[in-house]
């Protein structure tokens, strides 16, 4: 908890020094945050910038959330298996190599993450190595492959780059329009508390309903990366692969940054299903078993 606690510290730390620097050098440039295109510019710049520094930086984080160590010389059969394996589907992907990288946790999961499609890594839990056959290990490797090829972390930063955008901008107008209409102030003298109280609140609200579009556009990447998985390593080793992680509950111990991108998502969260980054297990092997 404490590591993910931390990210989120950091990563609301990079957009309000992004907000308070565009706001100090907006007049410099002509930009007017007062003013609705200012404000959209302001906005887009911090919603994106804010966004693309988390991806840069996401290969980092997750290392160091998880302590996930990179195989860079093989020592055991397994880790050259691992390489290997990898190494083979990125080729069939058209891809990079990835690093590839073990974790020690006792949960069944792996994840993909990265700036983009050549400078990937691919991580997979001691527990699942412990508890799969190879074959679906081969099945959950070729899905973070898929995630890869796919380039699901790029489109996921320019999604939420356009929600951290509209989030930021629409707060703000509702703001001034609350400030001037309830508390009767022209802006003239600087914004009352009244807006900063507004703007609080309907961050978090409007923040709320971007996470759901958010999860709505993971669930489907999701399916993408089953198919890519079925593609580079079978379909009945992929369906295999989802049926074990549906005897481990779908638990999972990986940090909010990157639980988009693993292989089983977070079921343990009484949340609403439309805050899921992943669909149904059973969903998941219905739609191969489809295909």
């Amino acid at each position: 908890m404490f590591r993910v606690m931390l990210f989120l510290g950091t990563n609301l730390a990079v957009l309000v020094m992004l907000g308070l620097v565009t706001n100090l050098l907006g007049p410099v440039f002509g930009i007017n945050p007062r003013g609705t295109t200012g404000l959209l510019i302001l906005a887009a710049v911090v919603g994106f910038t804010g966004s693309f520094i988390s991806l840069a930086m996401s290969k980092w984080i997750a290392k160091t959330s998880t302590g996930a160590q990179v195989i860079t010389d093989p020592r055991t059969p397994m880790e050259r298996w691992l390489v290997d394996t990898v190494r083979r589907q990125a080729q069939a992907a058209g891809i990079g190599m990835p690093e590839v990288a073990v974790y020690d946790a006792p949960d069944l999961n792996a994840f993909a993450t990265g700036m983009n499609r050549n400078s990937a890594l691919v991580a997979v839990s001691t527990g699942l190595l412990n508890h799969m056959s190879r074959d679906e290990v081969e099945a959950v490797l070729a899905h973070e492959v898929g995630h890869v090829a796919n380039g699901d972390m790029v489109t996921m930063a320019l999604i939420q780059g356009v929600l951290n955008t509209f989030v930021f901008f629409l707060a703000r107008v509702v703001g001034q329009i609350i400030d001037q209409a309830v508390f009767r102030r022209d802006g003239e003298g600087g914004h009352g508390i009244g807006y900063f109280l507004t703007v609080m609140v309907l961050e978090i609200v409007f923040g709320l309903i971007a996470s759901v579009i958010a999860a709505w556009f993971s669930r489907q990447r999701e399916f993408r990366a089953d198919a890519a998985g079925a593609q580079f390593a079978g379909r009945h080793k992929m369906i295999a692969a989802l049926a074990r992680l549906q005897l481990n509950h779908g638990q999972t111990a990986l940090p909010q940054q990157v639980q988009a991108f693993g292989i089983s998502g977070d079921t343990r969260s009484k949340l609403s299903d439309l805050f899921r980054t992943h669909p149904p297990l059973e969903q998941r092997i219905a739609v191969l078993q489809q295909g």
